[in-house]
């Protein structure tokens, strides 16, 4: 059984958590309920949080699935170094980042999720794991074989290479037996 990687969980846990607090923060804003502010600080950190965890971390091991427009965010958040790319510091943003969150029902959800994310960064700072970015390779392309560049000439069913080679001159010699029966008496 291989490793956990925490990283990733938190990765989507902090995605969705971002979602559902800018969800919670336009909800708030546009009913104008009391306290409307908080709400409009969480559309604020809904965005943050959503840029920031947008890109996906490249595995330690097996291959890495980037997002459809990932390459864009991952230059930014590659641009601010260590500080997006230690999981402590991402662990304690967003665990500052949910606190005003729960001053509102319209946004509390998005704080919970925000805070079960930080506490799985927690753990994943814990074990030693860090952002690492996936960025586009190069492909190196393998020589063709010499079997693809000639195809065939014959179509199937092709007889085996020993009957194959004999000359067509001897037209008795070159003549292919079929193994199996093709008679409609079975």
């Amino acid at each position: 059984m291989g490793r956990i990687e925490w990283a990733m969980w938190a990765n989507e846990q902090a995605l969705a958590a971002g979602l559902i607090l800018l969800a919670g923060g336009i909800v708030g804003v546009a009913g104008q309920f009391r306290g409307w502010e908080f709400a409009s600080y969480a559309i604020a950190a809904g965005v943050f949080v959503c840029l920031l965890e947008y890109p996906r971390s490249k595995r330690a091991k097996g291959t890495s699935v980037e997002r459809t427009g990932q390459y864009c965010f991952t230059v930014c958040v590659k641009a601010f170094g260590p500080v997006t790319r230690n999981y402590y510091v991402r662990a304690f943003l967003h665990a500052a980042l949910c606190v005003p969150g729960g001053f509102m029902l319209a946004t509390v959800l998005g704080c919970v999720c925000l805070g079960i994310a930080s506490l799985i960064y927690l753990a994943a700072a814990v074990r030693g794991e860090h952002w690492e970015p996936i960025l586009p390779r190069k492909d190196t392309r393998k020589p063709v074989a010499e079997s693809i560049k000639s195809p065939p000439q014959n179509p199937p069913p092709r007889p085996p290479p020993e009957i194959r080679r004999k000359q067509a001159k001897d037209v008795e010699g070159a003549a292919y037996d079929n193994p199996m029966s093709v008679t409609d008496d079975e």
